[in-house]
């Protein structure tokens, strides 16, 4: 972490500034201008971390007294170890048995007891998460009324949903309708429903996305009646947490960010993989899903079902035996394949990847397409087509949608080295695996039964490749018999997996890059070495094209848009090659039939433009705050020095940091705030020139965060570097977000401390960034296309805040330098137009575009 602290110079400056505040007759201001210092937090002891929760855990008497009686009324009736005995459960476990023989006390009594010593840990964990933290959040009182209250009303719908499905004659209902559940886990799934609600939009999202995935996977692949009891206390807790939510905007869908959308994504493709290894762990899950998990995580082959193989022919029992063994070796890891290839994918949808997107896609299709084809070859009757098939398609068809749905999302792509490091990896698996099969298996050909030939062998390949359960699925093959066969059966197809997996998982880690890896290093290097304008550093995002001269000293960054070449920014280079590069792109694009278009371009970018008869209108103005001369000393200073002076009085400080280098807990709270931040907006976040959370993990990109004593981020500002030969001379505004409840000066207190530090370091400049369809200066007679976008700007002003932001950054003094766009052909403007609202809005949906006009129209 680089620490924000003051110099010598700069501590002078404010003893002088202190003295002449008191000499005045009358107050310009709270006081001296602080500048941030904090330590480098120390690393937390264990004993700290105790204490920490122990703190926490006695500011919770209610969790404390819950826990302890949960664990004292089951030593007391011995059901620790396996639950309530039978007898007992008949009076205290809620069900269609105890409920229809008029025990009505039972939702209240299954409170107490828990049904085998795992499900009191687990209880007991679950409630010394949610129950801390909503007495915190809600209150002792309003935390057991919804604890109770969820119990008993989540029992009851839990119940009569199981009772309403076995009259309908749903055969898995019909399973579990004599079952009795205890457990407080229906209340605490409930009382996280509520506690989501209170917490920021980003962990407000994720826990009810868990709340609702844990008890909906153990309901579909477990199917026992408490899990449908979970189910239904999850979802009256999100209702009950609703109606008491007491502002609109907790009512209404929050959209997400790029990033967040991935990792929910990514969390439900983690539930369909894990719902057959958790079913496994039972021995009478009855769940709907679970009709054929074993395609999904193969199970051991029981005596009896080996029997059945055996009395059906010699070579069907051999078949069996060789299944059999496979779980006595490691090849039983196998069992599990599909789960492993899903969670291995997860990491790649988290990541935004668009080739775990592929994979994902391809492996449902291909898993809905085996059913389809199971389905086509049983001959199964009419009435046991729902049973059988509808409900087993439902996960493969509805994780299809939600990739569909959310396909914007995942565009990332992978290095061209990398694809190719692990296509060479796996097809060179692969080919070692099957070669290693087969000739080996041909020079010990008498170890398999019948006796291996070539053709036998290559049709035992597929066996080796896939989980155990597939075996009776596919034709006949040679079965290995003696030692030299049974190895390569264990370890051909597992060594393939490992290798496979494992390289795709290293390559879901690599860092994605852009579009044009070789050309933007190249620009990135231009750049860096000969610097360009305020907004250059914005070429080096993801998205961009690069077009560089003949002599490679000026490039331009791109992206093209239908048939508009729309550039970010000025040319960038040797600043005599900057000038001709806009004639050179010109010519580039005139010989492709793109219309090329310079936006956000500075004045001397204009000029050039209309040396080839161009026309160019203002779109936007940047702030530029020179640094030498900077002393926050004035009547007009007075905000800048109010947000200084009461940051330090509540104990704020900022600290410099790399994104990446961050420590997590760090990195988590801007997630948090940056999703509020978007969920509040309800529209798209804008992209183009203007950067958000991915834009931050660049090691060039330093964040400026404001934190209180608790370590607590108020707010967070990013700088980009403006290079000149070679370093960094200025520093541009980036991305800025504040936390809704915290500290309200903390923009201005954290745009303050970076231009003071800035200063200290040397720079020259800071730009405060230029603000799209907002200009200051009205000195020249706007043209019929200015008063046009100047409308445009007022309109979008209730949505984007582009002229609060502008009037925003007036209390720096900065000098205003106005933006242009410039462009060839005055007839091109409408498909100029499009371009531009694409490049900031690409991912707007139809949906979103007329809540857009609503909003505008309002």
């Amino acid at each position: 972490m680089i620490r924000l602290s003051a110099a010598p110079a700069v501590v002078a400056a404010r003893e002088r500034e202190r003295e002449r505040e008191r000499e005045r007759a009358h107050d310009h201001g709270p006081g001296p201008v602080p500048v941030a210092t904090v330590p480098e937090p120390a690393p937390q002891s264990g004993r700290q971390a105790v204490t920490g929760i122990a703190d926490r855990l006695r500011a919770a008497p209610l969790t404390l007294a819950l826990l302890g009686l949960l664990w004292t009324v089951g030593a007391a009736t011995g059901s620790l170890a396996g639950g309530p005995s039978r007898g007992l459960l008949a009076h205290i476990g809620v069900g269609l048995p105890t409920l229809g023989e008029g025990r009505w006390w039972t939702p209240f009594t299954s409170l107490l007891w828990c049904s085998s010593a795992g499900s009191y840990v687990f209880t007991s964990l679950l409630l010394l998460l949610v129950g801390p933290a909503a007495e915190s959040r809600l209150g002792r009182r309003r935390t057991l009324l919804v604890l109770v209250g969820g119990q008993v009303l989540g029992t009851l719908l839990g119940t009569g949903l199981v009772a309403f499905g076995s009259r309908a004659g749903e055969q898995w209902t019909l399973a579990v309708a004599d079952q009795t559940a205890t457990g407080p886990v229906v209340g605490l799934f409930a009382l996280a429903g509520v506690l989501g609600y209170r917490l920021t939009v980003l962990w407000r999202r994720r826990l009810h996305l868990l709340v609702v995935l844990v008890p909906l996977v153990m309901t579909l692949y477990v199917g026992h009646l408490q899990s449908v009891q979970r189910s239904a206390g999850a979802l009256l807790g999100l209702g009950i947490g609703a109606l008491l939510a007491r502002r609109r905007w907790q009512l209404r869908p929050h959209r997400s960010s790029h990033t967040e959308t991935r990792v929910l994504v990514a969390l439900c493709l983690v539930a369909a993989a894990l719902g057959p290894l958790v079913a496994s762990l039972y021995d009478n899950a009855a769940g709907p899903f679970n009709t054929f998990s074993e395609l999904y995580f193969s199970h051991r082959l029981s005596p009896d079902e080996v029997a059945d193989f055996c009395a059906m022919s010699a070579h069907d029992c051999a078949r069996a035996h060789a299944v059999e063994r496979i779980f006595d070796t490691p090849a039983r890891l196998m069992a599990a394949l599909f789960p492993a290839l899903l969670l291995v994918l997860a990491e790649g949808l988290r990541r935004g990847l668009r080739l775990a997107w592929r994979i994902t896609v391809a492996t449902e299709l291909l898993w809905a397409a085996l059913l389809l084809w199971l389905f086509a070859g049983t001959g199964t009757g009419a009435g046991d087509v729902v049973q059988y098939f509808v409900e087993a398609l439902l996960l493969p068809l509805l994780t299809t949608g939600l990739l569909l749905a959310t396909r914007h999302r995942f565009g990332l792509r992978l290095p061209a080295a990398v694809l190719r490091r692990l296509a060479l990896v796996t097809g060179g698996a692969a080919l070692a695996a099957a070669a290693a099969y087969v000739g080996f298996g041909r020079l010990v050909a008498g170890e398999f039964d019948p006796r291996a030939g070539v053709g036998g062998l290559v049709a035992g390949l597929p066996a080796q490749f896939l989980p155990p359960a597939y075996n009776d699925l596919l034709p006949d093959y040679p079965i290995a018999v003696g030692p030299p066969a049974r190895l390569l059966e264990t370890y051909c197809g597992l060594a393939f997996w490992v290798v496979a997996l494992t390289a795709l998982l290293v390559a879901f880690r690599r860092p994605v890059v852009h579009a044009d890896a070789e050309d933007a290093a190249r620009a990135r290097a231009l750049l860096t070495a000969h610097g360009g304008g305020t907004l250059s550093f914005i070429t080096t995002w993801d998205g961009n094209h690069y077009w560089f001269d003949e002599e490679g000293r000026a490039a331009v960054a791109y992206r093209v848009l239908s048939t508009v070449a729309l550039t970010t920014g000025d040319p960038f280079g040797e600043p005599e090659a900057r000038r001709r590069a806009v004639a050179g792109f010109a010519r580039y694009c005139d010989t492709r039939g793109w219309t090329p278009c310079f936006y956000s371009v500075t004045p001397e970018t204009s000029d050039a433009a209309g040396q080839l008869g161009w026309r160019s209108l203002q779109v936007a103005e940047d702030t530029v705050v020179a640094l030498p001369g900077l002393a926050f000393t004035g009547r007009k200073w007075q905000d800048i020095r109010t947000a200084l002076n009461k940051a330090g009085k509540q104990g704020i400080t900022a600290e410099w940091w790399a994104y990446h280098d961050a420590p997590l807990a760090l990195r988590d709270q801007i997630r948090s705030i940056s999703e509020e931040w978007v969920s509040e907006k309800g529209l798209p976040e804008m992209g183009f020139t203007l950067g958000g959370l991915e834009e931050l993990d660049d090691p060039a990109v330093r964040l400026l965060v404001a934190v209180d004593g608790d370590r607590v981020v108020h707010g967070l500002t990013s700088w980009m570097p403006v290079y000149e030969d070679g370093v960094p001379v200025g520093w541009t505004l980036d991305f800025m977000r504040r936390r809704s409840d915290g500290f309200r000066g903390v923009t201005e207190f954290l745009i303050a401390s970076a231009a003071l530090g800035f200063k200290e370091e040397g720079a020259r400049f800071v730009s405060l960034s230029g603000a799209p369809l907002a200009r200051s200066g009205q000195d020249a007679p706007p043209t019929g296309l200015q008063r046009t976008l100047d409308w445009m700007g007022r309109v979008l002003e209730p949505v984007y805040g582009f002229r609060s932001l502008l009037a925003f950054k007036a209390k720096f003094q900065p000098e205003y330098r106005p933006l242009y766009m410039a462009y060839p052909d005055p007839a091109a403007l409408p498909s100029i137009t499009r371009a531009i609202g694409k490049a900031y809005l690409p991912h707007l949906t139809a949906a979103q575009g007329v809540r857009l006009m609503r909003r505008l129209s309002s």
